[in-house]
């Protein structure tokens, strides 16, 4: 009869504890590493030693890697194809040299992407007269279209972002990183 009370008094007091400091629920768990993710962040991006290249690498990140998954799943192409879209639609004749250098990405990922704009009538290509080992690209109508639509959605993402900025902190964000990037091509 001893031993009956210890095991309904040890009972009572593990359901009282384990009420008392029950386990969160999944909810609050996702809450509570969220906060603690954001506090990590924060906290990293202010020891990180190299402090200015983090911020733009972070906030670049932000917007492009989620961005570029949610186009390859809508639009079937890739960032570099895009970007060679992107490039054929504000200069009328480009080589894939001069994409590569336009936006930094490897030759041979703009060549792939050649390849397969091409392939899908995107693009056309042309013999360069002057140079027989490079091609003059252009975009088509199809090409044109797709951009703009692709565009459309990578500004959805990039105001999400920095929806968190003023207009005037956003004008002299801008300035701030134009001057940044043409100094980075200087350089390149």
């Amino acid at each position: 009869m001893f031993q009956l009370e210890q095991v309904c008094h040890f009972f009572n007091v593990f359901t009282t504890i384990s009420t008392a400091v029950r386990k969160p629920h999944r909810r609050e768990q996702l809450m509570a590493k969220k906060v603690r993710k954001r506090a990590d962040v924060a906290r990293f991006l202010d020891e990180v030693e190299f402090h200015d290249a983090a911020l733009l690498s972070y906030v670049t990140s932000a917007i492009i890697v989620p961005a570029y998954s949610e186009v390859k799943r809508e639009f079937g192409i890739i960032r570099a194809e895009y970007l060679l879209l992107l490039c054929l639609s504000h200069f009328p004749v480009l080589t894939a040299q001069d994409v590569s250098t336009l936006t930094g990405r490897p030759r041979n990922s703009i060549s792939r992407a050649v390849n397969r704009m091409l392939n899908e009538g995107y693009i056309k290509r042309v013999p360069d007269p002057e140079d027989g080992r490079q091609a003059k690209l252009s975009i088509r109508a199809a090409g044109r279209k797709l951009h703009s639509d692709v565009a459309a959605f990578l500004v959805t993402h990039q105001e999400k972002v920095l929806s968190v900025l003023t207009t005037t902190e956003r004008k002299t964000l801008e300035k701030l990183l134009r001057k940044t990037a043409i100094k980075a091509a200087e350089d390149m």
